[in-house]
């Protein structure tokens, strides 16, 4: 098939991508956009970096020619420098492939798969985005990937800094999971009602009540109980706090008025966000470029950590609560 032919056809397959589809390039991963479609030429935009390319029909009608000339397939490292979005945008037409595994783009007799990462105007409800905003996402993210790279079975054989990077991610999921829970247990309030409860997909949740109990003034209290025959003795105790402020003025030491006694815990002392960021943004960047085994076993993965974050933070259904 001549040349012309299959660049109008290319050319007609980008008139119909929407504005808002993305392509990704196979080698260093990046995204871009089809700006204008033209007969001797494509225009790309780059939105992190905002760059604008045209990728010329001629050197289009090369990578074709290596195609043909090398047994239908071209090795993508064989490329010259910043050429890397012609592949991308090669595979659009419905005859060509790129695969990443074996590092070359192919030609082939059926309709094949693109470098078409996503198309936001025709993005399905069930599609994966990730949400503006909400830490939790991230940070489960990383600690999938940290799972994902060790042996859980058995935690005494783990390098100290590969715990200490699990601790820390367990340690801010469960923050961020918990702020998100109490965001989200606001709205509900104005939703549910008493003894009525509401269910989703992975559990229910009903309404309930608390009683919090604090004392009236110390004298008052007394003598309420005094006129019903209650000797005021009877309920004085010691106030800790009280303790606490006269040893400060006091000789007596702790052990003379409290039985004391130790226990050891580990607590996060610090959080390279840095590093989260970067190793996140890699993380995202291989989920939107791969449709993979790997990159399905990871959404799943998400997807079912995210249902224990719930189970975690969920809480018994009851009517009312004591304190």
């Amino acid at each position: 098939m001549p040349f012309s032919a299959s660049w109008h056809t290319l050319l007609d397959e980008l008139d119909e991508l929407s504005d808002g589809a993305e392509l990704i390039t196979p080698l260093s991963h990046d995204q871009f956009r089809i700006a204008d479609v033209q007969e001797h030429r494509v225009i790309i935009t780059f939105p992190d970096s905002g760059e604008r390319r045209p990728l010329q029909r001629e050197q289009f009608e090369t990578l074709y020619r290596r195609i043909q000339d090398s047994n239908n397939e071209f090795e993508l490292d064989r490329l010259p420098v910043d050429a890397d979005p012609y592949p991308a945008v090669l595979s659009l037409h419905p005859r060509f492939e790129i695969d990443e595994e074996r590092g070359v783009i192919a030609e082939k007799e059926n309709v094949t798969d693109t470098q078409l990462v996503r198309d936001e105007s025709d993005a399905s409800e069930n599609e994966r985005i990730e949400p503006d905003g909400i830490d939790v996402y991230s940070d489960a993210l990383l600690l999938i990937d940290a799972l994902e790279h060790h042996e859980m079975s058995d935690l005494t054989v783990l390098e100290t800094d590969a715990l200490v990077n699990i601790y820390t991610l367990c340690s801010d999921v469960q923050r961020n999971a918990n702020e998100l829970r109490q965001d989200i247990t606001e709205v509900l309030l104005n939703r549910l009602h008493h003894d009525q409860p509401v269910h989703g997909q992975y559990g229910s949740v009903q309404r309930t009540s608390r009683r919090n109990r604090s004392l009236r003034d110390e004298e008052e209290v007394l003598t309420m109980l005094e006129e019903v025959g209650i000797d005021r003795d009877r309920v004085m105790s010691v106030d800790s706090r009280k303790v606490a402020e006269a040893l400060e003025v006091t000789e007596l030491a702790e052990s003379d008025v409290y039985e004391i006694s130790e226990s050891e815990y580990v607590r996060k002392a610090e959080v390279d966000e840095d590093a989260k960021e970067s190793r996140l943004q890699g993380l995202k960047d291989r989920l939107a470029a791969s449709d993979d085994a790997e990159s399905d076993e990871l959404r799943r993965e998400i997807e079912t950590l995210e249902e224990r974050i719930d189970d975690l933070t969920s809480f018994s259904t009851g009517t009312q609560m004591q304190e």
